[in-house]
């Protein structure tokens, strides 16, 4: 059988151009995404480029939606070579002091407790391939290092939760890299870097082609590295 894989939030922008990049590998992908409509025009779209994509509905923060999921491709696939958590929410972009805790909880259910869930559903999966690799799809922005450092480009962006989201889906990576890497399951932290997309208002000066590289990367490695923050460049400080 050849190797699969499952995006999230995968019917447009970067997560559409890894599903077609992984597709473009021989990957059989299930393209996740929690709108049908959606989710099906971007898998038709794909299946038109030659790839073998599947829609995969699957709402990240909801228990019953991520099982059902999880459900289908075990009866369909049996296994999955690689997991990319790349669904996200951005919030508020406002003065910390203004951004109120319902907003916050609304990010932190997507970008950290979706990537949990997801993870532990897709768990049986992950390892009855042998050896797997998941694809925590991060940002500089969750580097207290870049935040903390007047000379990085992100220093001045001071999104509490958007930023702080990111900065425990880091530590998320870090207690699963340690907790499977004796099932030869890899988890890393991707950086796509700041991407033009609707989720920045296209303010962004990447394109997803760029962002989907580093992000690829790691779903196909098998060179044994766990635990690690990453973007193009190399390895970026926590």
């Amino acid at each position: 059988m050849s190797k699969n894989a499952l995006i999230t939030g995968a019917n447009k922008s970067i997560g559409f151009e890894t599903a077609r990049r992984l597709g473009g590998l021989g990957y059989r992908v299930w393209l996740g995404a929690r709108d049908a409509g959606r989710g099906e025009s971007a898998a038709e779209t794909l299946r038109a480029q030659g790839h073998d994509v599947r829609f995969l509905e699957i709402a990240v923060e909801d228990d019953a939606s991520v099982k059902a999921a999880a459900d289908r491709v075990r009866q369909e696939d049996g296994k999955l070579d690689a997991l990319v958590n790349n669904a996200g929410i951005p919030g508020a972009f406002i003065d910390p002091a203004d951004q109120t805790l319902d907003d916050i909880r609304q990010v932190y259910e997507i970008n950290v407790f979706g990537p949990i869930r997801i993870t532990q559903a897709f768990l049986p999966l992950l390892k009855a391939a042998g050896s797997a690799n998941v694809v925590n799809v991060s940002s500089e922005l969750g580097s207290l290092g870049a935040l903390t450092d007047p000379e990085s480009e992100f220093y001045g962006v001071n999104s509490m939760g958007y930023n702080s989201s990111k900065t425990a889906l880091n530590a998320v990576t870090v207690s699963f890299s340690k907790a499977l890497a004796s099932f030869g399951i890899r988890v890393n932290s991707a950086d796509p870097g700041y991407t033009k997309t609707d989720f920045n208002g296209n303010t962004g000066y990447r394109t997803v082609e760029q962002a989907a590289e580093i992000i690829v990367q790691l779903a196909v490695a098998n060179d044994g590295q766990t635990g690690a923050f990453i973007n193009d460049k190399g390895t970026l400080p926590w």
